[in-house]
């Protein structure tokens, strides 16, 4: 009896209109949503809706927090004109004659008017709103992802990553959506970890290449010397091809280019001066090269002077071993833009307007000079013009939509109707370019508004559209900014990484980086305060959206020596514990000296602080 009056009851539910059960569903909390999803597909569907996540979104964001502030501490201050104005409409009676009704109309009017103000999409432009609420107001999760380890007798030695960038094989057409983190290690090696579990552990490395393969001259007794190695000041030093599955790698003053698939190098470039950053590799396109002295076109499509199958020669010195090779030889160098002020530090290829998946042919270039510059790859390499910042620049970013500054400072206070805020959205076909860096000691997010006419202009129209957050955005030095969904995210010097909405200065969240469970190298002040890890690099796991399953975009960071990964699932999806296989003994050897290494710390610090106690006594 009670089965079947819930089978009846549940088809009752789903006979309902949409519109109907949306109206319900907006009496129940957001963490109470979820849950409804296992009922029926057509629960599912409506539970999923991007309008109701949406709302929550809006209700809950520190945007609107913000304006409702405002506006309280404005109706508090004494106005003669709005005083007055309001005893003459109380003496005709026009505001008592209200009812509830018209009261109720025009609050959710102005609701609907503030969430218009503030929604931070465009038209075009395909969000989901379940997951922007998660990552909004979900709890949050660090997860680091496995340590590369290398086996010396019974001694183990965790061995550094030097860079890193995702792989999507085959344009994330291999049919399981595998997603890999790609990373140069210390010893010349390249590492791959599994980042959604599709092919192995989450979290876990699923291949690591032969040590020394990224050194140019290949094995040797003097890969041990720094300046064979990976520069570890190059925050751009790898470059990932998801059409050939192939990645490409700076060590130092070469181009190593590696087969994802075989990891194996098969194509190796050399430059006059050291490289400090590279482009993303796009299709159809040469990769931008930045050293330290100029910028550089490099077409991978160009036949290649490697060949891997030759025998090596180990008697003899290699034509790139000869000093005098560059001064004899009688082809010219390519042809190269030379900077005036040294080290690039970011290079971005600007997208296309939105509706176009293409890239367009402006290079915009930043690092530690007070301009950006901008190139175009059919005139380069003429420089085109410039955007002055002031700022030292670490990292760049665009998006396929325009920009404006006033327009935002106006939606701020929430005053523009919704069909104003739709007209400013689908005016032109501008596109925005985002920066960060440092600025007198402090970090400063920059926004830049580019006009589809001129794109390096420092006239009235970019005045206009130029947003620099030099106060609120960050404490210390400003790292690496991406994308990630409706929001701008970054990590700073200070080991936070922060969202903030697209007008640069409302701060959606933040999240402490903090130290790993496993420290890199083995010390009784590894978890110390003011030991905690910094991102230096930061990505958005996405993938193709018509993939993605739900609460999949989450945040992977490069300390610098290993990465880690911000998901928001409240539980960490893997731990360090999850990829080592240990015995009992060993377990129980690990835990006596973890034990030992923190009563000892806890003994140094009782020692300063008695220290410190009998230092203020004047002792």
């Amino acid at each position: 009896m009670t089965k079947t009056s819930c089978a009846q009851t549940s088809s009752h539910w789903d006979e309902l209109p949409h519109e109907i059960l949306l109206q319900i569903l907006c009496y129940l909390e957001p963490h109470q949503l979820p849950k409804l999803q296992l009922v029926s597909r057509n629960f599912r569907e409506v539970v999923l809706d991007d309008e109701l996540w949406k709302h929550h979104c809006f209700e809950r964001s520190s945007w609107y927090a913000f304006l409702r502030n405002r506006r309280k501490v404005f109706a508090s201050l004494p106005e003669p004109s709005l005083s007055n104005a309001t005893e003459a409409e109380d003496e005709n009676g026009s505001l008592l004659d209200q009812d509830d009704s018209c009261r109720f109309d025009k609050r959710h009017y102005q609701f609907l008017q503030d969430m218009a103000n503030w929604d931070p999409a465009f038209p075009d432009e395909h969000v989901s709103w379940y997951n922007e609420y998660i990552q909004r107001q979900g709890p949050p999760a660090i997860n680091w992802l496995e340590t590369p380890r290398l086996k010396q007798g019974t001694m183990e030695h965790f061995i550094e990553v030097r860079g890193m960038s995702l792989f999507s094989p085959n344009n994330g057409d291999d049919g399981i959506g595998s997603l890999m983190a790609v990373s140069p290690l210390d010893d010349g090696s390249v590492c791959l970890w599994d980042v959604n579990g599709t092919r192995g552990k989450r979290g876990g490395i699923i291949a690591t290449s032969k040590p020394d393969i990224l050194f140019f001259d290949g094995r040797g007794d003097q890969n041990t010397r720094r300046s064979k190695k990976i520069d570890t000041g190059v925050t751009e030093c790898v470059s990932v091809n998801n059409s050939n599955n192939r990645a490409v790698f700076a060590v130092q003053s070469h181009l190593i280019e590696v087969d994802l698939s075989r990891l194996e190098v098969v194509n190796r470039h050399s430059f006059e001066w050291s490289i400090t950053t590279l482009s993303q590799i796009q299709d159809g396109i040469p990769m931008t090269v930045g050293t330290s002295l100029g910028i550089h076109l490099q077409d991978f499509r160009a036949p290649s002077q490697f060949h891997g199958d030759a025998v090596e020669r180990l008697d003899i010195p290699g034509e790139e071993d000869n000093p005098f090779k560059g001064i004899f030889d009688p082809n010219p160098l390519p042809p190269y833009a030379s900077l005036s002020q040294p080290t690039p530090t970011s290079i971005l290829h600007l997208p296309r307007p939105a509706g176009d998946s293409a890239v367009s042919d402006d290079i915009y270039v930043a690092g530690r000079f007070s301009n950006i510059l901008h190139y175009d790859r059919r005139h380069f390499p003429k420089i085109m013009g410039s955007i002055y910042s002031g700022s030292r620049l670490s990292s760049l970013a665009a998006l396929p939509y325009p920009f404006s500054t006033l327009d935002h400072e106006v939606r701020r206070r929430g005053e523009l109707t919704a069909e104003r805020v739709h007209e400013c959205k689908t005016a032109g076909s501008g596109r925005t370019l985002i920066a960060g860096g440092e600025y007198k000691t402090k970090g400063s997010l920059e926004i830049y508004g580019l006009d589809a006419v001129d794109l390096s202009s420092d006239g009235p129209m970019q005045q206009n559209s130029t947003m620099k957050n030099r106060y609120t955005a960050a404490s210390s030095i400003i790292l690496s900014v991406i994308n990630h969904g409706t929001k701008v995210a970054f990590s700073d010097g200070a080991g936070q990484i922060k969202w903030f909405e697209r007008d640069g200065y409302t701060e959606c969240r933040r999240i402490k980086v903090g130290h790993s469970d496993v420290p890199t190298q083995a010390s009784l002040f590894a978890s110390m305060p003011g030991s905690d890890d910094l991102a230096r690099k930061i990505l958005s796991t996405k993938t193709r959206q018509d993939r993605d399953r739900p609460n999949e975009d989450n945040v992977i960071f490069w300390t610098g020596d290993k990465l880690g990964m911000v998901s928001f699932t409240g539980d960490t999806l893997f731990t360090p514990d999850d990829f080592r296989e240990k015995n009992k003994e060993v377990a129980v050897e690990e835990h006596q000296r973890q034990q030992y290494s923190q009563r000892m710390r806890e003994a140094l610090e009782k020692q300063a602080d008695d220290a410190r106690f009998v230092q203020g006594l004047g002792l």
